[in-house]
């Protein structure tokens, strides 16, 4: 006899819900996120030059910023025209970035900036060869992004 004494219906299936098994793909596929997430966003690494008083701006829309990492690497960060909807930094062969800049530019009526985001430690030399090719490609104007240089706390005694 079982316990609980309520009536006796043989061959009838209990319907519980194990959610065991879901749990354990959830966390799983939780775990997965967590490790590649930094992954994902750790494209560009590039330490920004300080500056004493640069002017505050947010980022519009529709500009053009042009990242040069640690390595030397190019990064385009940009909107897409067509769907409106930020990017990204997306790395860019040497040999592509005369033809993306080019295209980039030509279809430009308004303004032809450029924002440059370089790593402080990177060769010179890199950078103006950056600053070459964005020029052959159309760019009239480029801005250099660059952080607030934070003041030193003066010691108390």
């Amino acid at each position: 006899m079982a316990i609980g004494g309520g009536k006796k219906t043989e061959g009838v299936v209990a319907a519980n819900i194990n959610v065991t098994p879901m749990i354990d793909v959830m966390l799983v596929l939780l775990i997965i996120f967590m490790i590649v997430t930094p992954a994902i966003t750790a494209g560009f690494q590039a330490t920004i030059p300080r500056a004493k008083n640069p002017d505050a701006r947010e980022e519009q829309q529709g500009e053009i910023r042009l990242g040069i990492d640690r390595d030397g690497k190019f990064y385009l960060d940009l909107t897409d025209p067509r769907s409106g909807k930020y990017t990204g930094p997306r790395y860019i062969s040497d040999a592509d970035l005369p033809g993306q800049l080019t295209t980039l530019y030509a279809n430009r009526t308004v303004d032809k900036i450029l924002y440059l985001k370089a790593d402080e430690s990177i060769e010179y030399g890199r950078i103006q060869a950056a600053l070459e090719i964005a020029r052959k490609a159309g760019v009239r104007v480029v801005g250099a992004i660059a952080e607030q240089e934070r003041a030193a706390r003066p010691e108390r005694h």
